[in-house]
């Protein structure tokens, strides 16, 4: 099963671009996992369709308004995933949505079915290259999330 871990902000807004320092923490973990590949996806285009429809399974690491403390942060399984995209579709610089990007997959027939979305709770979206203390707190327990999430994934059967 080949899996894409998505990092999806602007690291040049704090808090905003946690999803991408989560991706960059977690491929250089160690071990590495076998068929996962992490990818930056800034802040979103429609060219981040394809390695979605390639994907077998899909997880997106992204600040989320979650009305929780931050650096708080869910793990959104398939259809709780979907739910909470369509739900909360956020105002963003970003070009495109992940709303729109799911509407991509769905037309072209694959929206992956293993899917996953940790959302961790901004502080401060303003300029700063860094996340808040909060946010930065939240970077190792979100990997170890997801690498379990993928380990998993990969022992269940369909």
């Amino acid at each position: 099963m080949r899996t894409l871990v998505l990092g999806i902000g602007n690291t040049l807004l704090s808090d905003e671009g946690v999803g991408i320092h989560v991706i960059h923490a977690l491929a250089g973990q160690q071990p590495p996992l076998d068929n996962v590949e992490y990818l930056d996806g800034g802040t979103l285009s429609f060219t981040l369709a394809g390695p979605i429809e390639e994907a077998d399974a899909l997880i997106v690491v992204d600040a989320a308004q979650l009305n929780a403390p931050p650096g708080s942060w869910q793990l959104l399984e398939g259809e709780a995933m979907d739910a909470f995209l369509l739900g909360n579709r956020k105002s963003s610089v970003h070009e495109v949505g992940l709303t729109d990007l799911r509407a991509i997959a769905l037309l072209a027939g694959h929206w992956p079915e293993r899917r996953a979305m940790l959302a961790i709770q901004p502080r401060l979206v303003d300029w700063g290259e860094l996340p808040t203390p909060e946010v930065a707190a939240a970077i190792g327990p979100a990997c170890t999330a997801i690498r379990q999430l993928i380990q998993d994934w990969n022992h269940v059967p369909r």
